[in-house]
């Protein structure tokens, strides 16, 4: 799951050795000891990974595009894989810093909150990152006063525009900041410019200047880039715990903006280390081709010589070529070896680029089309595939509502909801080709396997029995027998499975 994702404008005087032992000193000088990769001594290579299956770091060039991808992974003892992506494009000098979190089959739940990455700090330290117009990229918020009033009341009134979302914060009705702002600002760090309000005694102006739409006594402001977005506004309440609650709330609503930003596939690590083996693909089948038209001039040469010689020599000489050829057939067999490991290697990281951008478009489909005041909000769970959440309520609803009482105010609710919210059947449509799949079910068979798996179904050995696990996730989980007693296996499989998770 991508938890965090920005594209950052780096200046020129970030050269690519300096990138790598930014990102070494990253990991070396980490607070946290467990997180160090230890006995990491860089000495200029640009291909090369350190650490262990648990831990470790990478470092890939894409000299055809002028990119350099750093990749850093950390497997818990609970199961969870953190990564974390600094993708360097230095003909169009931008950066791409992504924090994902994935499980293994076997992990536990875990706290959903993390850190944007300290890298994020170090860029703004030694001065690397570029202005966003005339708004430097800090780590800090920036107060408005008389003197630079200008900046958020251009914002306000649509005459600035950033690459990065501006967050404005109001004072309260006491001249006091709704959140603490030097946290938000340090969280929100390559994602969001923070604007706050030195004092009330400078909101008259800004009200003034803004024709009154500017947010006041303690409203914070999101002023997004997209005009589809555009402005998000929420109000200050004086409630123990507010202030906590207010603070996430808008961190939550800038950083699924940022996450939900289409990137180029070459921004990512995915896509670098594809685009590589696609690279060597072509270099393969490109040196294939030319061993084969070598043979081929080879054996018309050795034909000729063959023609023009006595018996005894010819006998002779055609053991040797005939010990060429087939020396020749081995090394091309070997190329075909090679090409199709490759060829796999570009189709996992094709289908998991696939994946990524699926998810992004989940993110920016939940973005474009929210409501301003919505009936329920989200929780912790986050969705397998892009509405799914949403589809199960509705389908709970739907069959909720075949046991409501027809003229009742709950069915009338529930048929409104389900009525205005595009309900699209797609669990109950995963339902049914499950159960397509498992109605002759004897075995599985690798076309069986590979549909499953293309449903969200991790699929494990476990003694007589397959262990079938709902996109990985250890709470929805089930078994398949490998050797099927009777004809009605595969229907209690599919029912047992469609009650788990459709």
């Amino acid at each position: 799951m991508l938890l965090f994702s920005t594209i950052l404008n780096i200046k020129k005087s970030l050269t690519k050795d300096a990138f790598i032992k930014l990102v070494i000193e990253w990991n070396q000088g980490s607070p946290h000891s467990n997180n160090i990769i230890p006995d990491m001594v860089w000495k200029g290579e640009r291909n090369i990974r350190y650490g262990t299956d648990d831990l470790w770091l990478a470092i890939e060039e894409y000299r055809n595009q002028n990119i350099i991808a750093i990749r850093y992974e950390k497997k818990e003892t609970d199961g969870a894989i953190w990564d974390t992506d600094y993708v360097m494009n230095f003909n169009s000098m931008q950066m791409a810093v992504r924090l994902d979190r994935s499980y293994t089959e076997e992990a536990l739940e875990s706290d959903p909150k993390f850190s944007t990455p300290h890298f994020i700090t170090l860029l703004i330290e030694r001065g690397y990152v570029q202005d966003d117009s005339d708004l430097p990229v800090l780590r800090n918020p920036i107060e408005i006063t008389d003197e630079n009033i200008q900046l958020i009341t251009d914002v306000i009134n649509g005459k600035a525009k950033y690459y990065l979302p501006v967050v404005y914060i109001s004072k309260t009705y006491y001249d006091e900041d709704p959140v603490n702002v030097r946290l938000l600002a340090g969280r929100l760090k390559g994602v969001a410019h923070v604007l706050v309000l030195k004092s009330n005694v400078y909101n008259s102006r800004v009200r003034e200047l803004c024709n009154g739409n500017n947010e006041y006594y303690g409203a914070i402001g999101i002023y997004y880039p997209t005009k589809a977005i555009g402005h998000r506004r929420y109000l200050y309440r004086s409630a123990y715990g507010y202030d906590s609650f207010l603070l996430e709330k808008v961190i939550r609503a800038v950083i699924q903006y940022s996450n939900s930003q289409m990137i180029d596939t070459l921004f990512t690590w995915q896509g670098v280390n594809n685009a590589l083996l696609r690279d060597r693909l072509i270099s393969q089948r490109e040196e294939r081709l030319a061993a084969e038209q070598a043979q081929k001039a080879a054996e018309e040469e050795a034909t000729k010589i063959l023609d023009s010689l006595d018996e005894e020599e010819r006998r002779i000489r055609k053991q040797a070529f005939d010990d060429a050829r087939n020396e020749a057939n081995n090394l091309l067999d070997g190329f075909d070896e090679d090409m199709q490991k490759l060829q796999r290697q570009v189709e996992e990281l094709t289908r998991a680029n696939e994946q990524l951008q699926f998810e992004n478009q989940g993110l920016k489909a939940k973005l474009d089309s929210r409501d301003s005041v919505p009936v329920l909000f989200m929780g912790d769970e986050f969705e397998f595939y892009p509405g799914e959440i949403k589809d199960l309520l509705l389908a709970m609803l739907t069959e909720a509502l075949k046991s409501t009482q027809p003229k009742s105010r709950r069915a009338d609710i529930a048929r409104d909801i389900i009525r205005n919210n595009d309900y699209k059947k797609l669990s109950v449509a995963k339902a049914e080709e499950l159960k397509r799949l498992l109605k002759n079910y004897d075995g599985m068979s690798g076309r069986t396997r590979q549909a499953l798996s293309d449903l969200g179904f991790v699929i494990t050995e476990e003694g007589k029995h397959y262990k079938v696990t709902y996109y990985g996730d250890g709470r929805y989980q089930t078994t398949y027998s490998k050797t099927p007693s009777d004809g009605r296996t595969g229907k209690n499989s599919a029912l047992q499975t469609i009650n788990i998770v459709f």
